[in-house]
């Protein structure tokens, strides 16, 4: 097979995996922007009054904040833990530290539907299921695996050195991590939160298994709506999600930069 040849079917298999990973994206966000009363595509004319109805559901409008307020707890939980079991086990040579990759890694592994039903069971016996937090904290449990491969990424590129440096200048061991270690790997923090955050905003499965008629999320929330009827402002919706992962990878780009992103995968 020729070079040419060959870069041109590469080139053929890169357009059809963009264009199938696009599609439903495209569909959905010209949807959301008919001027009929159902979904379809193309869309029957240009109208955001889909856009309006939907800032103007109560419902939507608190289901939001419910999951920005879960995404919140998911990163103020999960960027502590995970940033030092990635420095920890990039970094230290741990005794039984394969064991510990194993059980750190194990929720990404299980099938969603077991951890939720399993936090639903210990959540119900500490009598807090349907409160906001204890939703936020399951999405830290079940995604911290991308936040640890993250951080262990920038961690294992940190020059050794440089510790050894700041503690021979005096530095102890809390001044030579705040000051050496944590700066060095917070390209790799900053992605994970950010990552974190939208999981957490996303998430649909667990957050149904943990809340109520009074704390559901967004996800669940247009969940409840479509089990009656599918209109464009679902399509809206969804839309809205889109948008906020582009603004996350925007502003991830904008402060690590997005090589940074890839070399963590």
């Amino acid at each position: 097979m020729t070079a040419p040849l060959q870069r041109a079917i590469f080139w053929i298999l890169v357009g059809f995996a963009v264009l199938i990973l696009s599609l439903p994206m495209v569909i959905v966000v010209g949807a959301s922007v008919t001027s009929g009363n159902i979904i379809a595509f193309p869309p029957e004319g240009f109208s955001l009054k889909w856009y309006e109805k939907i800032a103007q559901a109560r419902d939507l409008q608190q289901a939001f904040w419910r999951s920005i307020q879960v995404s919140l707890v998911c990163v103020a939980v999960s960027v502590p833990v995970g940033t030092l079991a990635g420095i920890a086990l990039s970094r230290y040579r741990l005794r039984g530290a394969m064991a510990l990759q194993v059980y750190l890694l194990l929720p990404f592994t299980v099938p969603l539907i077991a951890s939720g039903i399993g936090m639903m069971l210990v959540f119900g016996e500490w009598r807090i299921l349907g409160a906001l937090w204890p939703v936020g904290v399951a999405c830290a449990v079940i995604n911290l695996p991308f936040i640890i491969w993250s951080v262990s990424a920038s961690a294992a590129s940190l020059d050794r050195d440089l510790e050894l440096a700041a503690q021979n200048c005096g530095a102890g061991p809390i001044a030579t991590f705040f000051h050496v270690t944590l700066p060095a790997v917070m390209p790799g923090v900053i992605t994970g939160g950010l990552l974190m955050f939208v999981l957490a905003m996303t998430e649909f499965l667990v957050s149904l298994l943990l809340t109520d008629a009074r704390t559901v999320t967004l996800p669940v929330q247009v969940y409840n709506n479509i089990r009656s009827i599918i209109t464009p402002d679902l399509a809206a919706v969804s839309t809205i999600f889109v948008v906020i992962a582009l603004a996350a990878v925007w502003l991830l780009d904008r402060l690590v930069g997005l090589e940074i992103f890839l070399k963590s995968k």
